[in-house]
């Protein structure tokens, strides 16, 4: 949860605490992935909790656990990377706003009173940070994006006949990685998708935003209570840190409900880079929304399985098309941004706990 703590402090916890939800939840995020740029012809069936539960225990069986971690290393490069820019740029403004030195959240007349961010201030504030740390972020989710998609052209047969044999592809490192995509599409290819990165960054802003108004109501709501004295003196010098499953709860619901709101534009964006043709959101989310296949990179439209649907096969679209593999987002983030809130809680109290140990040992 965002406490007083200088900006390095805090961006430091919550680097560490993003990269270890990441690491813990990123099969969720692999499957999901696959989800969303599976067709609409398929997902019906496949999609859903119980559909991505199910390829993730495919992919297990077809390519081993190891399958589930492909492009973890430059995830958690980015993660570690977009995390601390946002946190340390973030706490930064959050710090300044309160002194009312931001000029356009307005400046303190003669009053030396501390300022308290309105919801609208937490979310141009979380925006500002999120533009930051996503354009420094952006060229290591696309190389993500196409290691976790090395396997995709081979995946095609998870939800059919087990029997099927296929030649096992050639997976490429980072750097035969990097090297594709500058020749495919140059420098510009690492920031493909970085306009809809700029809508998404809304996405931190409305969960910070969210991340604050829990934090306020708990405590509003815990000073009508009797505490003790001793509570209420731990309570200043923890400025009002909540404990881990407070911030565990406040950092997953907040982030839902983030997610909830621009998952369309999330799944634009993964189309989108993922897409070998298409060169607008626009395009992509109105194809999702008539149900049409992705013309995926490299390998072609290579969801298409006309041999197990069939050409009057309805195609999923819609509002659901929109939508398609939210369910395994969602768990998927409510157990990251839960467990990175957490981590970053208890790092920030272990500092302080520090902090009044070296305190008090000074004083004798």
């Amino acid at each position: 949860m965002t406490s007083t703590l200088p900006p390095l402090v805090q961006a430091f916890s919550g680097a560490i605490g993003s990269a270890s939800a990441n690491a813990l939840s990123y099969p969720f995020n692999l499957v999901t992935t696959k989800l969303q740029l599976d067709s609409p012809r398929r997902s019906k069936d496949r999609g859903g909790f119980v559909g991505g539960i199910h390829l993730l225990l495919k992919i297990i069986r077809k390519h081993g656990v190891d399958a589930l971690y492909d492009g973890l290393g430059a995830d958690t490069i980015a993660t570690l990377l977009s995390s601390f820019f946002y946190f340390y740029i973030y706490s930064f403004l959050r710090f300044l706003s309160t002194k009312r030195l931001v000029p356009f959240l307005g400046r303190n007349s003669q009053s030396h009173k501390r300022h308290k961010p309105s919801l609208f201030e937490e979310l141009i504030l979380g925006f500002i940070a999120g533009v930051a740390s996503r354009a420094v972020a952006t060229p290591l989710n696309i190389i993500t994006l196409r290691m976790q998609t090395e396997r995709t052209h081979d995946d095609d047969d998870d939800y059919g006949d087990d029997e099927v044999e296929s030649e096992e592809p050639k997976y490429q490192g980072i750097t035969e990685i990097v090297k594709l995509i500058y020749k495919e599409q140059g420098l510009a290819g690492f920031w493909r998708g970085f306009q809809m990165s700029i809508l998404l960054s809304l996405n931190p802003s409305i969960t910070m935003a969210f991340v604050q108004m829990y934090r306020r109501t708990f405590h509003a709501l815990e000073s009508t209570s009797v505490m003790s004295s001793q509570l209420k003196h731990h309570s200043k010098h923890y400025n009002a840190n909540l404990h881990a499953w407070e911030a565990f709860f406040g950092g997953a619901i907040s982030n839902s409900i983030a997610v909830t709101i621009l998952y369309p534009l999330i799944l634009g964006k993964k189309r989108l880079q993922a897409s070998s043709t298409k060169t607008s959101i626009p395009e992509v989310l109105v194809d999702a929304y008539l149900g049409k296949d992705l013309d995926f990179q490299r390998h072609g439209s290579i969801f298409i399985d006309h041999g197990e649907f069939g050409q009057s096969e309805k195609a999923v679209g819609g509002i659901q098309g929109l939508y398609q593999g939210y369910q395994l987002k969602i768990v998927s983030n409510f157990l990251s941004q839960g467990v990175s809130y957490l981590v970053k809680n208890r790092i920030e109290r272990l500092v302080i706990a520090a902090y009044l140990y070296r305190l008090k040992r000074g004083q004798h």
